[in-house]
């Protein structure tokens, strides 16, 4: 049997989201926990507009989640350490009948970080899986979805500080990498980025997740945060990333066109540099969810992603609350695409 990871473009039968669970890293009080399932509630609901929505709720938080949750969410009951869903559920595929599978990557709480709980967050993968009722695809790669992008076509883009991290996979070189992913996701060419944003880096970060820098919206066609102040250490990180992307093809050998997505006017918060990115959106049917900074660049990043995808609707959200804590609108959500016909 083989399996394809479709580009996120596909059609999509639903999105999986995880609501926030007491005594979780994101919220030392009520206000804070309040806070961010607010945010967490505000994409969910603008994801409805759109396509179905499944919740993976922690049993203690049921009823709690009722109370910023719409009924036409579906909430599915599993325990939670954390709520980011891109990374702790799994990765949807097609076999070669156009079946829906599903990899159940490991998940180590991001190269075992001193900050983090993963026991339970590691099980959330094989709970949607079953929940899904599709087939799984167990890989002994330490791997989340926010490290990967796909066209469908057989590219991905890693980063070398991610896959090769030796506190998520010691040992690894790029080639075993590159081998569990095309066996796992169908890919037969890979793009490493050397590394990812500055605030992603640091001891919070995932050490440099992909879909905060760079994404694919069409074959051929790369969509990639563009730092354009000076003052920001990310000018100098964007800039790298982007001469190196030059340099490439995809897997069918053609080179890029580049679209740069230039980073928010606003280059500091209470903690430090930023790493705000209008990258870390989600496709869905017939639009597109994207982080909202209030800031002045907002409308012109809504402009060139309206443009990146035609005919779907650009619908911002507010993504402060959620990259305070540590990523975007794409690390909070995990497309399930569609069967294809046979």
């Amino acid at each position: 049997m083989t399996w394809r990871m479709p580009s996120e473009t596909a059609p999509h039968d639903r999105i999986w989201m995880a609501f926030p669970p007491r005594d979780s890293a994101l919220g030392d009080s009520e206000a804070e926990l309040d806070e961010a399932r607010i945010a967490w509630a505000a994409v969910a609901h603008a994801v409805l507009d759109f396509e179905p929505l499944s919740m993976v709720v922690a049993p203690a938080d049921v009823r709690s989640a009722r109370r910023y949750l719409s009924s036409e969410i579906e909430v599915v009951e599993a325990e939670l350490d954390d709520a980011w869903m891109r990374d702790i559920g799994p990765t949807f595929v097609h076999d070669d009948r156009g079946a829906l599978a599903a990899v159940d990557w490991v998940f180590n709480g991001w190269g075992q970080q001193g900050w983090a709980r993963w026991g339970r967050d590691s099980l959330v993968a094989g709970a949607v899986i079953r929940h899904a009722g599709v087939a799984a695809i167990d890989s002994p790669l330490v791997n989340e979805g926010g490290g990967i992008h796909v066209d469908g076509l057989g590219t991905v883009l890693l980063t070398e500080t991610v896959q090769l991290d030796p506190l998520r996979n010691p040992g690894a070189t790029r080639q075993s990498v590159e081998d569990e992913l095309a066996r796992t996701l169908g890919t037969t060419h890979a793009i490493w980025l050397p590394r990812g944003l500055t605030r992603d880096s640091e001891r919070l970060g995932t050490r440099g997740h992909v879909d905060i820098v760079a994404t694919i919206p069409e074959p051929g066609v790369l969509l990639v945060h563009s730092q354009r102040d000076a003052a920001h250490p990310d000018f100098a990180v964007t800039r790298e990333i982007i001469a190196g992307l030059r340099e490439t093809t995809d897997a069918r050998g053609e080179p890029w066109r580049i679209v740069e997505l230039p980073a928010p006017e606003v280059l500091r918060d209470r903690e430090g540099w930023v790493d705000y990115s209008y990258v870390n959106h989600l496709v869905v049917n017939g639009g597109v969810i994207a982080c909202g900074f209030g800031d002045p660049a907002d409308d012109r990043a809504r402009g060139l992603l309206a443009d990146a995808y035609p005919g779907r609707e650009v619908r911002p959200v507010e993504a402060r609350p959620i990259f305070a804590r540590g990523g975007g609108i794409h690390c909070i959500t995990q497309q399930q695409p569609s069967p294809q016909p046979a």
